[in-house]
């Protein structure tokens, strides 16, 4: 076990035992975790990164623990997103709790790939949402999740979109065809009530 909790780091320690098996990092100033930051520690079975200042998880970085990981805490931090290519395949028992979460796809996919800590469930805030206007701010993301699919629902709003686009080409088009329709019939009756003026005047035709 290595405890490095309220040192004030800004970074992960260099050096690390790779026979680290739990390494608590809580109560310090780290702001982002660096891809491989990690990857030497393929015993660790322990992860505490709570109370840091962590506002971004770069892709990679717990590369090397996808088989030994067991506990993530990553609560009390300043997280909006959770990438489900950070994760890179972990399965592990995780505390998300007290982030300020925006509630997304990207959201939703990654914690059904966690085993979420039962207790932290309710403090799993979305701070924001891509369902604002359905009073999704201020709720758990496991009952945001249970109601809504989120993935769905922003491709629900891209088919929308996508159709009102349609819809309004159709109407353009339509409405220059009637244009065109209209345009012929106006030239045409000019040309025929032409003829029949030409025709009138015609001095050899038979009266």
């Amino acid at each position: 076990m290595v405890r490095c909790s309220g040192l004030r780091l800004t970074q992960i320690p260099a050096g690390l035992s790779n026979h680290t098996t739990r390494l608590f990092l809580n109560k310090n100033r780290l702001s982002s975790l660096p891809a491989f930051c990690f990857s030497d520690l393929f015993l660790l079975d322990e992860l505490d990164l709570s109370h840091n200042q962590l506002s971004s998880l770069e892709p990679g970085c717990f590369s090397g623990l996808v088989s030994s990981l067991r506990f993530l805490d990553l609560s009390s931090n300043r997280l909006t997103t959770l990438d489900p290519a950070v994760l890179g395949g972990l399965q592990v028992q995780a505390n998300l709790s007290q982030n300020p979460w925006h509630c997304d796809c990207s959201m939703q996919v990654s914690i059904t790939q966690l085993d979420m800590d039962k207790s932290s469930l309710e403090k799993v805030i979305c701070e924001t949402s891509d369902l604002p206007n359905l009073g999704a701010t201020g709720l758990p993301l496991v009952l945001l999740v249970q109601d809504w699919d989120l993935c769905q629902s922003v491709r629900r709003t891209t088919d929308f979109l996508t159709l009102i686009t349609m819809l309004l080409w159709f109407i353009m088009l339509l409405s220059y065809l009637i244009h065109y329709i209209r345009h012929n019939k106006v030239v045409a009756r000019r040309h025929m009530e032409y003829l029949k003026f030409l025709e009138s005047r015609d001095p050899f035709r038979p009266r």
